[in-house]
């Protein structure tokens, strides 16, 4: 049973693909995706974001990102606002409705965890937490 499952990137990418249909189909009572999500976690750790900043820090095109901002916003959960440092520009930033939805959030990202990791002691998943986010900071 080697084949692909020793090649780690294919077991990343197929690890992210479960992850993705467990969380989407927790987020599907919401009408959202988990791109949306992903917009809403990163505006949760900051102070709000340009849209091209969006677009570089998640991966996204650029055409994505206002899609799914115009669908945030159209739901309450984010609002466009002139950037202080260029009134051309737009910052996006999450309201309190946006924020109210990730608290209620959490709880299924910690089921969504618990079914991927299931298989994992709390040591191992520690072990795995800090090795991911090694390679995950890298530029």
């Amino acid at each position: 049973m080697r084949g692909l499952h020793a090649d780690t990137g294919y077991l990343l990418y197929r690890l992210g693909l479960r992850s993705g249909q467990l969380f989407n189909t927790f987020l599907q009572e919401s009408g959202l995706r988990l791109r949306h999500y992903a917009v809403l976690r990163y505006l949760a750790g900051s102070e709000g974001a340009l849209q091209r900043e969006l677009s570089t820090r998640l991966g996204y095109d650029p055409s994505a990102i206002v899609g799914l901002v115009d669908d945030l916003e159209k739901l309450g959960m984010t609002e466009r606002r002139p950037s202080p440092d260029d009134r051309r520009s737009k910052i996006v930033v999450l309201t309190e409705d946006g924020r109210a939805f990730l608290r209620g959030t959490d709880e299924a990202g910690r089921r969504v965890t618990n079914d991927l990791l299931a298989p994992l002691d709390p040591a191992e998943r520690a072990t795995l937490q800090d090795l991911l986010l090694r390679v995950a900071d890298q530029p």
